[in-house]
């Protein structure tokens, strides 16, 4: 089925007053994220008197296939979103519905949800998480006769498990190096919790350029958070307050960046003049700050599209997808 006129989200959320988000939550049919019914029927509606053809259904034919998608936790602002917009498309193309579940990190709610499953006309079943993530996969062994997929998580205790994940080590090591490449040889880092996959690959990453530059991996120069702005405030204070300061920062998420301009600012250091800097993820707030932040764009879109395809052609190898992400250069490393 083709669209009869080239309208897309972007044109739906302007015209209704919302994100791109909102609007592929609602005509995707998101089960659990919490939308105001008033917000629901604005965007279709808006959808409808656009032109847009791919609305819906109210009553789904009981011979329509579907694929599943379950995220463990999902806010409407995050960059995993991507994956959900592009996951609908791809399904679409391939005469599927996607739907989409949240189960908040409730097992038992992921597995009723799987049951429930088995009695429609499901060709397959993502579970996914909005963190790149380690997974346990021993509670859901075995739980279903569906074929199911890993989107953004995967579990090495399940080789035969097919995965689709972002490459945190490439994506690091991609954006150290353009560090490098500016003229940066101090160059610190500001990470997440140490018990999570996507800091251990992050912080393997940039160590790996920095050998490979021939520069020394200083554990001075690398500061833990818990992800929150506050404490990268304070990881940055603590990186000017020594001797010899780092004449660049990368930061493991654009989140974390956010309290590190902050204290910059404070401090009266000048990015890029005096400090380089990049993030990690490219959210949106990336091009809204001053000056616009660098940061490495992660490939959400084409491994949403991916698992779903895998799904509709009906693989059988046990397939592992690891795509790196793009570098977006901003102001904040140009000097």
């Amino acid at each position: 089925m083709k669209r009869k006129n080239k309208v897309t989200m972007n044109d739906i959320a302007r015209t209704a007053g919302v994100s791109q988000a909102t609007v592929s939550l609602v005509l995707n049919q998101s089960r659990n994220i919490k939308l105001s019914d008033e917000t629901r029927q604005r965007v279709i509606g808006v959808a409808a008197e656009l032109g847009y053809d791919r609305l819906p259904a109210i009553h789904t034919p009981r011979n329509q296939e579907e694929i599943a998608l379950l995220v463990s936790s999902l806010q409407s602002y995050d960059p995993f979103i991507d994956a959900i917009s592009q996951a609908r498309e791809a399904a679409w193309r391939n005469e599927t519905l996607l739907t989409v579940y949240d189960y908040g990190d409730d097992v038992a709610l992921a597995l009723n949800i799987i049951r429930q499953l088995e009695k429609r006309n499901c060709v397959g079943i993502i579970l996914a998480s909005p963190v790149t993530t380690l997974v346990d996969m021993r509670d859901f062994q075995d739980c279903t006769r569906l074929p199911l997929v890993l989107l953004n998580q995967r579990d090495p205790a399940s080789p035969l498990l097919p995965s689709f994940i972002p490459d945190d080590y490439a994506n690091a090591f991609q954006v150290t190096k353009h560090l490098l490449a500016c003229g940066a040889t101090r160059i610190a880092h500001i990470t997440g919790e140490s018990w999570m996959e996507a800091t251990r690959q992050r912080l393997a990453g940039y160590q790996a350029a920095l050998q490979q530059a021939g520069l020394p991996c200083d554990d001075s120069l690398v500061r833990q958070t818990n992800w929150q702005f506050n404490e990268s405030f304070t990881a940055t204070e603590s990186l000017l307050q020594l001797d010899e300061r780092p004449d660049a920062i990368f930061c493991a998420s654009d989140w974390l960046a956010i309290g590190c301009y902050q204290a910059l600012t404070v401090s009266g250091v000048n990015i890029p003049n005096d400090m380089l800097l990049a993030g990690y993820d490219d959210q949106k707030i990336s091009e809204q700050l001053t000056p616009s932040l660098t940061s490495i764009q992660l490939p959400y879109s084409e491994l949403g599209r991916l698992a779903v395809e895998y799904l509709c052609n009906e693989e059988d190898a046990a397939t592992h997808v690891t795509l790196a992400g793009r570098l977006k250069v901003r102001a904040s490393s140009s000097r």
